[in-house]
């Protein structure tokens, strides 16, 4: 474990989705007790997003953006506020130049696979019929997220390559949860890792797809032919259980013919880069924002 992170571990805020009331509480209570991001150099606005139902959003939009990036939080698709994600989404979109359009989708379980899905999807729509209006090239446009987001940033993907949906540039999947069937060694054997556990997975898993079996939207692993997707940057921590999916998911977009940028960033545990202060969280943010930038660029 790297040195930096593993003295706030015994700081964190235990991670319990067996109660999603209890848990989003101690999240949003969290996120609060932590500065508010620079937003001086961008302008911040609250839309809605027709859909059915309406889908609320939070664009984040730097001087001079061409390319956007519908973006998607963590949160085991069960907690997670357009306010809570405001520390990632600002933070992206300086180091990015890019648009980032944060999106407060469903939570589970009160509202089950497919809805944070498709509200996922419906911004992706909005966002290209509206490039104009937002600023940027429908040509320059990303889909991302971090867990549960980088979940619903490969379904996305999925889909709009299968019912020739809005051209998406690049996919960008953060220490994402891709696969349910928990059998990969990291899924196994990381039963008491930080923030996210075999049973945090379970819960979350059991939440999102409530009564459902998972389809490969709902579990992009599961998808038999990954061809035609979007380049990708896959990013895994050492210390998670959704690591080894991650990296099997981004040795079968190479394998399918996709160009992917894999980073394995060793001592880091899920959701460790919210500890800024470590020079690892530091390098991991940075990343993310110029491959957004090159990806994005003309």
């Amino acid at each position: 474990m790297d040195p930096e992170l593993e003295a706030f571990i015994p700081l964190l805020p235990s991670a319990d989705l067996t109660d999603p009331v209890a848990c989003r509480k101690i999240y949003d209570e969290v996120a609060a007790a932590r500065p508010a991001p620079d937003t001086s150099d961008m302008e911040v606005q609250d839309r809605t997003v027709p859909a059915d139902p309406d889908v609320a959003v939070r664009v984040y939009r730097p001087r001079q953006a061409r390319g956007a990036v519908i973006w998607m939080h963590g949160g085991g698709w069960t907690v997670g506020t357009l306010d809570t994600e405001q520390h990632w989404a600002a933070r992206i979109a300086a180091l990015s130049g890019a648009v980032v359009i944060s999106v407060a989708y469903r939570l589970s379980p009160e509202n089950p696979y497919p809805a944070a899905l498709n509200d996922a999807y419906a911004v992706l729509a909005w966002t290209h019929e509206h490039a104009a209006e937002l600023g940027v090239d429908p040509d320059r446009i990303a889909v991302g997220g971090h867990s549960a987001g980088g979940n619903l940033a490969a379904a996305v993907a999925l889909r709009a390559r299968d019912e020739q949906g809005p051209p998406i540039r690049f996919q960008l999947i953060n220490e994402a949860i891709l696969d349910d069937r928990q059998q990969t060694w990291s899924a196994r054997n990381f039963t008491e890792t930080p923030w996210n556990t075999r049973a945090v997975r379970a819960a979350a898993l059991r939440h999102y797809l409530g009564t459902q079996s998972a389809t490969p939207y709902a579990a992009p692993a599961r998808a038999e032919d990954l061809s035609g997707l979007p380049p990708a940057y896959v990013a895994t921590a050492e210390f998670d259980p959704n690591r080894d999916e991650g990296i099997d998911y981004a040795r079968r977009l190479l394998e399918a013919g996709v160009s992917v940028e894999l980073r394995q960033w060793p001592g880091t545990f899920h959701g460790s880069m919210a500890i800024q202060s470590a020079d690892v969280s530091q390098r991991q943010l940075a990343t993310l924002g110029e491959v957004l930038r090159r990806a994005l660029a003309a």
